[in-house]
């Protein structure tokens, strides 16, 4: 298969941040400072499946939210049961209240994903599920706001569907809001390797199908002459820019495993890239060509003009890692794999990712050609690295176990530095990021469990670092 992709300069070392003019402002670089951390519930539940634990897979959007001075959180309890916090901003008292629902199976897919409603002030929880359907609860109008008690009564009855709009089996429930303040649902019908995206939107204070968007169909052919034709498309996320843009970064998996070089892989190859301008109804590739409608015809692996980064499936390519807009409006990407100067052929993903595996920033610039460079971070770990910027559009790679490494926007994003390492935090592998106060306060909430041998229940916890100066 034929593919036009567009140009990708790849830096494999960290070049030096230009000197500003002489009489030109200098931009702020980026900081981090350590100003808290506190105790969300001292034995949460903890067992590791996928190389992961169901409380913190960056995945989930979102595990911690901001909203209207609160900050939510969510988890599992040691008895198994779905529990959701808030504090005031800056507060570090977390008022929690455990749900009735239970996790149903140790599945570390099965996550919790919380959305809030700006036009109702309800808070939605979506949770445990993995290929099945999904539960699902609703709270009273006005909870967000404290305008109902904070109890599991405000937060009404499980429900198997979204208020009575049948999903099915469904996989990665994510919420995003609209400019507009609509409540949209991302999520996974079908399995991997063959799989479609879909979406439902929350308006009015009823859920509605917007439909499928993206294709489990069409050919494609590996290195190796092997030919799939099944897939599915991997988001690294859904995020809105200031103008209402909706932009959406990701991987495909085949589902035919011969497209390897070994069976000691997984079939993720390239990173894509679409966006919608009407809300995730049409999707336009970065030439602006419409390559797919939701509730229509989906876009596919063969549209023109997707790929942005081109990889075959033997290097170990990660998927769902992360992805951000920048105050412009463009957007960033990381992703991670195994160079080709390692090996061309992954034959053992989980090793191989550690020893060899590299992290990337991908992005888009004003000029729409996409950029890549290599992140000058040694391996050690096989998991997913979240991405935020502060005021300065600074970025900042949140990596598993807590390290955190930033570059400047005066540099281009090229001078990497590591600010943040400390081991005594004991995070496991991934941790999940507040983004939305890092926009409304400079301050990066991040949620991490402690690591344990076996079931042991351990710690989770928020710790919280200010951005920049």
């Amino acid at each position: 298969m034929k593919r036009r992709t567009a140009p990708v300069v790849l830096v494999a070392a960290v070049l030096l941040a230009s000197l500003g003019a002489p009489g030109t402002a200098v931009a702020a670089s980026p900081k981090v400072s350590l100003v808290g951390d506190t105790l969300l519930d001292a034995s949460a539940l903890y067992f590791v499946s996928y190389d992961g634990v169901v409380n913190n897979n960056s995945f989930q959007q979102d595990a911690i939210v901001t909203y209207q001075g609160r900050q939510y959180a969510t988890w599992y309890t040691a008895s198994r049961n779905v529990v959701v916090a808030r504090r005031n901003v800056g507060s570090t008292r977390w008022e929690s209240v455990v749900l009735p629902h239970q996790l149903s199976v140790n599945d570390s897919h099965n996550v919790i994903s919380l959305g809030i409603s700006p036009q109702d002030n309800t808070i939605h929880v979506a949770m445990d599920t993995h290929n099945t359907r999904l539960f699902y609860l609703k709270s009273k109008p006005g909870l967000a706001i404290g305008a109902q008690q904070w109890n599991a009564a405000a937060f009404g009855e499980v429900q198997r569907t979204l208020s009575g709009v049948e999903l099915g089996s469904m996989t990665y429930p994510q919420f995003v809001v609209t400019p507009e303040g609509r409540l949209q649902f991302s999520y996974r019908t079908g399995g991997s390797g063959n799989g479609v995206n879909e979406l439902a939107e929350y308006s009015g204070g009823t859920w509605r199908k917007l439909g499928r968007w993206s294709s489990a169909t069409g050919s494609y052919t590996g290195p190796n002459g092997v030919v799939s034709t099944t897939r599915n498309m991997y988001l690294h996320g859904l995020t809105y820019d200031r103008s209402g843009r909706l932009h959406a970064a990701f991987t495909w998996r085949e589902g035919n495993t011969g497209v390897l070089c070994n069976s000691g892989g997984l079939t993720n190859h390239d990173t894509g890239y679409v966006y919608s301008d009407d809300r995730g109804r049409t999707w336009r590739n970065g030439a602006g060509t419409v390559v797919g409608t939701t509730g229509g015809t989906p876009v596919a692996v063969n549209a023109p003009g997707l790929v942005v980064d081109p990889l075959d499936p033997n290097h170990g390519l990660m998927n769902q890692e992360s992805q951000a807009v920048d105050a412009d409006g463009r957007p960033h990407v990381v992703i991670s794999y195994v160079p080709g100067r390692f090996t061309q052929c992954v034959s053992n993903y989980a090793q191989q990712r550690a020893q060899y595996g590299r992290t990337f920033h991908v992005f888009r610039g004003a000029d729409g050609k996409w950029t890549k460079r290599e992140v000058p971070v040694p391996p050690g770990h096989t998991q997913r690295t979240k991405i935020v910027f502060d005021r300065g559009d600074n970025a900042y790679l949140v990596m598993p176990r807590g390290k955190i490494v930033a570059a400047s926007k005066a540099s281009g994003w090229t001078d990497w530095t590591t600010l943040f390492d400390r081991p005594s935090l004991q995070a496991f592998g991934e941790v999940n990021v507040d983004a939305s106060r890092v926009v409304s306060q400079g301050i990066l909430s991040v949620q991490y469990q402690q690591v344990s041998t076996g079931t042991t229940p351990s710690p989770i916890r928020v710790a919280d670092f200010r951005l920049g100066a």
